[in-house]
């Protein structure tokens, strides 16, 4: 039913997914108190809060693009991306020490994979979704050509680090909180946020480069600009240090347009099992 009704979507322009969306993400804001709170929460507490009406727009604008994104034909959906800065991604592939791609969810994050995965293949890291029904719909949009999926777990951690040791791309999101044992809290625009340490681990143990993605909207509905940038930030030797080099490299990021960041997820929320974070900068005595 789901994947009958995304196909259907797919098939229409972008503008009006994207019109359609911005009702919606106007509606869901306005009717639900917990989404409206964490939005509001998370966006003024990074300083952003000027840009609150256009993240609402542009949330909406996220879920309503899926369809297009995840089910329209390839060559379609790759006609709206313009690719910047690519001569990054190709001198770390040209060492043959792998490279390591970073991407936060900060514009249509959904699309980067399969713009790159048209220049090379790329092994991404995937968590399988909690709704079974989610699950057929997002792996068979997700495997595409030249874009491999490694589960999150031990045997997807070994398919990434053989990736990186045949000289190749892997893809993680590192804003997403990870599972008990899989992460640190590290600051996160000035709260402990529970941060994976995958990426930096997948770092020391390959040598390969890290370089952060990101795909801003367009106004207009105009399509992506997909921007890969330089990872300039010391990682340090301890995971926690490791952790906020990188939170703070995803800070510096969305800053470019904060208002496409998606600030209604729970960035904040602390995974079972895992002890108590130390207390906010704002929230000390």
């Amino acid at each position: 039913m789901l994947v009958t009704l995304f196909r259907f979507l797919s098939k229409l322009p972008l503008p009006v997914l994207h019109a359609v969306g911005i009702v919606i993400g106007w509606l869901v804001y306005l009717l639900s108190p917990s989404y409206r709170n964490r939005l509001k929460e998370n966006i003024s507490r990074a300083g952003f809060a000027s840009a609150l009406p256009a993240s609402i727009r542009e949330a909406g604008k996220n879920v309503f693009e899926l369809p297009f994104i995840w089910c329209a034909k390839p060559e379609r959906v790759l006609k709206t991306a313009t690719v910047e800065n690519w001569e990054l991604v190709q001198a770390a592939l040209d060492a043959k020490r792998g490279v390591i791609l970073l991407t936060p969810h900060l514009g249509c994050f959904e699309i980067i994979a399969q713009a790159i995965a048209q220049r090379i293949p790329l092994t991404a890291l995937y968590r399988p979704p909690r709704k079974a029904a989610l699950k057929p719909l997002i792996e068979g949009a997700r495997s595409r050509h030249n874009l491999f999926l490694a589960p999150a777990n031990l045997g997807g951690v070994r398919t990434l680090l053989k990736a990186l040791k045949q000289g190749g791309a892997i893809g993680l999101l590192p804003d997403q909180v990870p599972q008990n044992g899989e992460g640190v809290w590290a600051d996160f625009f000035g709260k402990p946020a529970y941060t994976m340490t995958l990426s930096a681990k997948l770092q020391q143990m390959s040598g390969a480069p890290i370089i952060l993605s990101y795909a801003e909207r367009l106004p207009r509905s105009k399509g992506y600009l997909v921007r890969f940038v330089p990872f300039e930030q010391a990682l340090g030797e301890t995971p926690e240090q490791q952790a906020r080099a990188i939170n703070v490299a995803m800070e510096k990021l969305i800053a470019r347009c904060p208002a496409q960041y998606l600030w209604s997820y729970n960035r904040y929320k602390r995974p079972a099992g895992v002890s108590a974070p130390p207390p906010a900068k704002d929230e000390k005595a």
